[in-house]
C-alpha cells in the first residue's frame, strides 16, 4: 500500500524576489492547438517591499471564453536541481523559476526535482508578487537503497513539491502525500505524490513517475487517477483536482500521456514529458511553453484551468 502523510499547510514567510533582467521568450497555444511564436522583455522593476506587482500585460493568454466558474493558472517546472544529474546548472533553476513565478503570477504552481529549500525560495516569490497566503507541499522521494529520503548533493531531502495561493473565499486546506506501491525496483529513488486540498475549490497536485521504464511510469500515473483521485473528495463533496507533473509518458508516443487518463480529463503538454491534467468538469483553456534559459532540461508550462461553476472564485 503506498504511505500517506497529512498536515496543515503553513503560510509563506514574507519576503522579497530580486528581478531578472534579460529577454523571455514563449509560445502560446490556443486550446484548439493553433501555435503562435512570440518573444517578450521582461522589464525588471524595483518592488517595495510586500507590494504585489501587476500581472504582465504582454503575455498572451488565449483564453477562450468562460463558463463562470474560477479561472485558475498552473505553472508546471521540472528544475533539475538535486546535483546528481547531468542537467543540473548550480541552482540557477531556482533563480529563473522564482523570476518567472514573479513575471507570469500564477494561482498554482507544481515542481519536480526540486531540494527542501528550493520550494521555500520559490514560496516567499510567489507570497511577495501577490500579498496572500502561500500554501506549500513538500514530499521528498524514498531512497530505496537506504529506506529514508532521497537527498540531493547539498544534503537536502530530494523531491517534488506544490504552491497554491489561498484566497479568502478558501476557510481552509490540508496536503496529503505517498510513495507509489508500483516501483522500478532497478532504480534507487522511489517516485511519490504530493498535494494540496483548497476546501471548496479544488485540490492542486504533482508527481513525478520513474524515467526508468514508461510500463511503471503509465502504471503510477493510472494508480493516481484511478485509487488517489477518488480518496482526495471532502464527505459529499466534488471538488475538481488539477495535476501539474513531469509525467515521463512522450506527448505523441504510445504509450502516451492520455493512455493513463480515464474518459472526461482534459490535459496539456510542454510536446515532451511534462503535463497538466485538470479532472472531469472543468476545461483547460490554453498553454504556454515557457523558456527556461537552459538552466534546466525541460521548459516550464503554463496552463489555464476554467474550473466548473459551482467552485467558489
Amino acid at each position: 500500500m503506498s504511505s500517506v502523510n497529512e498536515v496543515h499547510a503553513r503560510p509563506a514567510r514574507a519576503g522579497q524576489l530580486l528581478d531578472l533582467d534579460g529577454r523571455m521568450r514563449f509560445r502560446s497555444v490556443s486550446g484548439t492547438g493553433q501555435l503562435l511564436a512570440a518573444s517578450i522583455v521582461l522589464l525588471a522593476a524595483c518592488t517595495a517591499p510586500g507590494h504585489a506587482s501587476s500581472r504582465p500585460s504582454s503575455v498572451d493568454r488565449q483564453t477562450g471564453s468562460s463558463r463562470g466558474g474560477a479561472l485558475v493558472r498552473v505553472l508546471q517546472m521540472n528544475l533539475c536541481d538535486s546535483g546528481l544529474a547531468e542537467c543540473y546548472a548550480g541552482g540557477r533553476s531556482v533563480t529563473v523559476a522564482a523570476a518567472q513565478i514573479r513575471a507570469l503570477q500564477p494561482d498554482v504552481v507544481t515542481l519536480n526535482e526540486i531540494c527542501s529549500a528550493d520550494e521555500s525560495v520559490l514560496e516567499r516569490a510567489m507570497s511577495a508578487a501577490n500579498r496572500t497566503t502561500v500554501a506549500s507541499a513538500f514530499k521528498p522521494a524514498a531512497d530505496r537503497r537506504t529506506n529514508r529520503p532521497f537527498r540531493c548533493v547539498n544534503g537536502q531531502q530530494f523531491g517534488d513539491g506544490v504552491l497554491a495561493l489561498v484566497p479568502g473565499a478558501a476557510s481552509d486546506y490540508r496536503t496529503s502525500g505517498g510513495i507509489y506501491p508500483i516501483q522500478d525496483p532497478a532504480d534507487p529513488e522511489e517516485r511519490v505524490w504530493v498535494c494540496i486540498d483548497l476546501a471548496n475549490r479544488f485540490s492542486a497536485c504533482t508527481t513525478h513517475t520513474a524515467s526508468t521504464s514508461t510500463a511503471i511510469a503509465l502504471a503510477q500515473c493510472r494508480y493516481f487517477v484511478n485509487s488517489i483521485v477518488p480518496r482526495m473528495h471532502r464527505p459529499g463533496g466534488d471538488e475538481p483536482v488539477i495535476l501539474g507533473a513531469d509525467l515521463n509518458l512522450p506527448a505523441g508516443d504510445s504509450p502516451g500521456p492520455q493512455a493513463c487518463l480515464p474518459q472526461g480529463y482534459q490535459r496539456e503538454d510542454d510536446g515532451a514529458r511534462q503535463d497538466v491534467v485538470a479532472s472531469p468538469g472543468s476545461v483547460v483553456r490554453s498553454r504556454t511553453v515557457i523558456d527556461m534559459r537552459g538552466t534546466t532540461d525541460h521548459p516550464g508550462l503554463l496552463v489555464e484551468v476554467d474550473l466548473p461553476r459551482h467552485v467558489a472564485p
